[in-house]
């Protein structure tokens, strides 16, 4: 039987931040993708951590133990079921060492039927059908600095599953009409039956024929050979909110790959914003530095700042110190229905390294007028 505290490493009062850095340090040293990997203890690794890092999953885990995965818990009240497969096993002389004890979406699978079918059927009067979801996809986006305050439209180009775009998605061949699937019967679901520990069940699954529709095509489209989907290169628009942050996601929700009979998986796009040689992006303001010189410091000046807009003139008022702040409104960050953030401009003086010989004389007079 597992124990997920084990697996991760830590302790049973361990915290959430503990639990996470667990996961990352295992999940790195296991990668499937890396020299050295295990898929195996990967999985077990990403099976602890998804229970563990749920409060409700945790606490469930922490009072029945692996009650659904396998592994200790308390006996409940009145003799009956305590959430231990191998207590239950004595108690009804089951053999349950067919059990795999991994969790997935469709529950557990034991042999040629799945528990979670199994109970469904049997406390809850039938499991709710699943609809197919295709495979999300994420990617990476690199952006300007521009691009990422007033927000842009890109286009790209992906290599991806896709709904067959000579067929629409029917399978069928172009002017031809579709028929009912024999394998079903036209009904788009299959019932069987399933061994189970309490007896055989009957549960109902999705035609795999005809993707549930109850209809096939009488002719094949010979372009996706009547699968509806095919993988093929597909123009996407993004479109680039103003404002958006570095390292931020974006969902566009049905932009990952088809499924037949399903509903697509999404596409996340993750941005990367090149750094800007003048300004950094605090909220809704854009923050710059100004080295000033010494003399407009003491006297004022006017200078001539570049913004992302063109240029702009900023007043320099007589006797600024470095650390003051400048203020050129509007010129900031787009906000959605409120306008635009302002620059906050933060002075330097800039002191000289040299000094003129009359350079020297003018400030011993100043210094001689306590200045």
């Amino acid at each position: 039987m597992k124990n997920y505290y084990e697996i991760l490493g830590i302790d049973k009062k361990a915290s959430k931040d503990e639990i996470k850095k667990a996961f990352r340090t295992l999940a790195h040293k296991y990668h499937p993708d890396k020299k050295g990997g295990n898929t195996e203890k990967f999985k077990e690794a990403s099976e602890a951590y998804s229970v563990l890092s749920d409060d409700q999953k945790r606490a469930q885990y922490d009072t029945y133990g692996q009650t659904f995965a396998g592994g200790p818990s308390g006996q409940s009240a009145g003799g009956g079921f305590s959430g231990n497969w191998e207590d239950f096993a004595k108690q009804s002389g089951f053999d349950f060492s067919g059990f795999t004890g991994e969790q997935g979406q469709g529950g557990f699978s034991a042999e040629g039927f799945d528990l979670g079918d199994i109970f469904g059927e049997f406390f809850g009067g039938g499991r709710r059908s699943q609809a197919k979801r295709g495979r999300d996809i994420s990617i990476d986006l690199e952006l300007s600095f521009e691009e990422s305050i007033f927000g842009v439209e890109r286009t790209i180009l992906l290599n991806k599953v896709s709904v067959c775009n000579v067929c629409n998605g029917s399978g069928a061949k172009k002017g031809t009409e579709t028929i009912t699937c024999e394998t079903c019967n036209g009904k788009g679901k299959i019932r069987e039956m399933k061994r189970s520990i309490f007896g055989s069940i009957q549960v109902t699954r999705a035609c795999e024929t005809c993707g549930g529709s109850g209809k096939v095509p009488k002719e094949k489209c010979s372009f996706c050979d009547g699968l509806g989907i095919i993988k093929r290169e597909e123009e996407i628009k993004i479109k680039i909110p103003a404002g958006i942050d570095n390292g931020e996601m974006i969902r566009l929700s049905g932009g990952g790959e088809a499924v037949k009979g399903g509903t697509p998986g999404d596409l996340y796009i993750k941005t990367h914003i090149k750094k800007h040689k003048t300004f950094r992006k605090e909220g809704s303001d854009l923050i710059m530095n100004l080295d000033v010189k010494l003399s407009d410091a003491l006297l004022g000046a006017k200078y001539d700042i570049q913004t992302l807009d063109g240029l702009s003139t900023l007043n320099i008022p007589e006797g600024i110190n470095t650390g003051d702040i400048l203020q050129i409104k509007n010129k900031g960050v787009p906000q959605q229905g409120r306008g635009r953030g302002d620059i906050l401009v933060h002075i330097r003086v800039a002191l000289p390294k040299k000094l003129s010989k009359s350079a020297k004389e003018a400030i011993q007079k100043l210094k001689e007028e306590g200045m």
